[in-house]
């Protein structure tokens, strides 16, 4: 189960950054000289993240393409204390159709007490001696977890569903879902858009009678806000079960 919990947290990260990708290909989210969570080297996030069962963490985040050049990526408190320090050896892939390869670094590091709140920064050391710096506003709070969703957890054979829904969580404007097959290996088969209300429409056929699945809810404060970035606060909720009747 750690290994599924830990491909899904990769997954959905991945998923932000190419949707985010999209976005500016079709004239959203263009980024500009006045955000400030881009480089010239590459792009910077930080959230704050509440997930079951783990103290609150930090997850910080850098994505590039000019990954051969950097010698070392720290990310610091406003006050220019170290935050941590990612590991370039531990990567992840992100798509891009007709582009330079893009490597996403990803380092969670807990949340310690009175945290403050401000611009927190990505310091980036090129192999050159060159540093760039890139920042996001943090400002530390626990995002409640997901809950009350529909159908509720451990539903047994019930009607094939048009639709999941939860209740709206304090603080949250947006919502992505994932769905796992039971029956498949819990394989992945659904990963929903960035959405605005707490309900996702199922794809017609993605679930079918007899099958077995668990599903998630990450729910986050904003999206591709130039202070706060792809959000700011996260939380992830329980994984639930249900069974679809023959």
């Amino acid at each position: 189960m750690k290994t599924v919990q830990t491909a899904l947290r990769l997954v959905f990260f991945l998923a932000c950054l190419i949707q985010g990708g999209q976005a500016a290909a079709q004239g959203k989210g263009v980024p500009d000289a006045d955000d400030p969570h881009y480089t010239d080297v590459g792009f910077f996030d930080i959230h704050v993240c509440n997930w079951p069962g783990q103290p609150l963490f930090f997850k910080s985040i850098f994505s590039t393409t000019q990954y051969a050049s950097i010698e070392k990526i720290e990310v610091l408190y406003p006050d220019g204390a170290m935050v941590t320090t990612m590991d370039l050896a531990k990567y992840r892939l992100a798509a891009q159709a007709g582009k330079s390869e893009k490597r996403v670094y990803m380092k969670d590091s807990v949340v310690p007490p009175h945290s403050p709140e401000g611009w927190y920064s990505a310091r980036i050391t090129m192999n050159d001696g060159k540093i760039y710096t890139a920042r996001d506003f943090v400002s530390v709070k626990t995002l409640p977890l997901p809950g009350k969703t529909a159908p509720p957890p451990d539903a047994h054979d019930i009607a094939l569903p048009a639709e999941l829904s939860w209740d709206a969580v304090e603080g949250a404007k947006h919502y992505q879902v994932f769905i796992r097959d039971l029956w498949d290996g819990e394989k992945l088969i659904f990963s929903s858009e960035i959405l605005d209300k707490p309900k996702v429409a199922l794809p017609p056929g993605l679930l079918v009678r007899g099958g077995l699945y668990s599903w998630r809810i990450h729910a986050r404060d904003v999206n591709e806000d130039k202070a706060l970035g792809d959000f700011n606060h996260g939380s992830l909720g329980r994984e639930q079960q249900f069974s679809i009747a023959q």
